[in-house]
C-alpha cells in the first residue's frame, strides 16, 4: 500500500481514516475524495492533496486513479441505517452501484479495495449474542441490504477476478472529532456531548437494548491493520466481525456517572432506530479476525469515556 485513494474522505470514518493514513504513508501519497458540497476543510485539506470523487461516477474515480497511481482505495462511501431508510432508493446507488464501480476500476487498474460492512449486515434471524463469523444474514433495512451484497460482491471479484477486496464489520462507532451521520448508534455519541454540556440526554434507544460499539482509534486500526495483513493468512476476506465492547444505554450512563456525577438521562425511544437497533446482534464473535490478521481492540467502555469526556470538554470550552 504506497498510494491511496479514500472516497468519502469528509465522512465520519473516512476524515480520520484519511490523516491517520496521512501521519502514517506520508501526506502526498493519501487523496482524499469528496462530492461537490462536502469539500475537505482545515488539516484536511491543507495536509494533502483532495479531488472531487463521486462514487456514481466511474470515469472520475478512474481518472484521479491513473492521476495519482493509486494502488489501494478505501471505499467509505455510503448513507448510513436511519438515513438509508428515509432515503432507500439512493442508499442502494451508493452503497451498491457505486461499490460496483469501484470494483470494476479496481479490476481494470489493480488496485486493492477495503469497504466496509456492518453489524447491520445481520437481521433479526441472526443469532443475537456472540454473532459466528459466518452465519444467517437476513437484514430488514436497505442499509443491510448493501452491506450483505457488498460483501457477496466483494468476495466475488476476488474469487473471479482476483481483485484483493477486504472488509470488517463495523459495530457502532464513537468518535468526539466528527458529528454523527445518521446511524442508529449515533446515540452513544450524542450522550457524551449532551454529558458535557449538562444538559438532560433524551435517548432515543430503550434500556436493555445491546449494540456492539466500538472507539474510533480502534476503528481506524483495524481498517489499516487489515490493508497491511499477509493476505496468506486471510481465510475470511469480506467481511470479518470485529469487537470490542456491548453495552445498552444504561451501563454508558453509569460510565458517565463516574467522570459526570450529576449527569441526567431520560428515554423516548425512536421507533425507526430502535427497530432496527431490535434486528442487530448484542455482541459479536471476532476470534477469526483475531487469529487470521491479529485484532485486537484497546478501548474498554470505561477508558473511552473517560476519553470522550476529556476531548469533548477541551473541543467545546477552548
Amino acid at each position: 500500500m504506497r498510494k491511496v485513494l479514500i472516497i468519502g474522505s469528509t465522512g465520519q470514518i473516512g476524515s480520520e481514516l484519511t490523516m491517520e493514513l496521512r501521519s502514517k504513508y506520508g501526506n502526498q501519497n493519501i487523496v482524499a475524495g469528496f462530492i461537490r458540497g462536502a469539500e475537505p476543510k482545515g488539516a484536511l485539506r491543507e495536509s494533502g492533496p483532495s479531488e472531487e470523487a463521486d462514487i456514481t461516477d466511474p470515469a472520475q474515480i478512474a481518472g484521479i486513479v491513473g492521476k495519482y497511481k493509486i494502488d489501494t482505495i478505501y471505499n467509505m462511501a455510503a448513507l448510513l441505517s436511519a438515513a438509508a431508510e428515509a432515503k432507500p432508493q439512493l442508499a442502494w446507488k451508493i452503497g451498491l452501484e457505486g461499490l460496483f464501480n469501484v470494483l470494476e476500476i479496481a479490476r481494470e487498474m489493480k488496485c486493492a479495495v477495503f469497504t466496509p460492512s456492518s453489524i447491520g449486515a445481520f437481521g433479526a434471524n441472526t443469532p443475537k449474542d456472540k454473532t459466528p463469523q459466518d452465519t444467517v444474514q437476513r437484514p430488514q433495512t436497505m442499509y443491510g441490504v448493501t452491506k450483505v451484497a457488498g460483501e457477496l460482491l466483494g468476495d466475488y471479484y476476488f474469487k473471479r477476478f482476483g481483485v484483493d477486496t477486504r472488509s470488517v464489520r463495523f459495530p457502532g462507532l464513537i468518535s468526539h472529532v466528527t458529528p454523527p451521520g445518521g446511524g442508529t448508534t449515533d446515540y452513544a455519541v450524542q450522550i457524551y456531548y449532551s454529558a458535557v454540556a449538562g444538559e438532560v440526554f433524551k435517548s432515543p434507544i430503550s434500556a436493555g437494548t445491546f449494540m456492539d460499539m466500538m472507539y474510533m482509534p480502534d476503528a481506524l486500526c483495524a481498517a489499516i491493520s487489515l490493508m497491511e495483513a499477509d493476505p496468506e493468512r486471510l481465510v475470511h476476506r469480506n467481511s470479518f466481525n470485529i469487537a470490542s465492547m456491548s453495552f445498552d444505554p444504561e451501563m454508558i450512563r453509569s460510565a458517565i456517572l463516574k467522570y459526570v456525577p450529576g449527569f441526567r438521562m431520560e428515554y423516548e425511544p425512536d421507533p425507526v432506530r430502535q427497530a432496527i437497533a431490535d434486528s442487530w446482534p448484542n455482541s459479536l464473535d471476532d476470534s477469526c479476525a483475531r487469529e487470521e490478521w491479529g485484532w485486537s481492540p484497546k478501548y474498554n467502555l470505561d477508558s473511552m469515556t473517560e476519553n470522550m469526556l476529556e476531548a469533548i470538554e477541551d473541543k467545546l470550552h477552548t
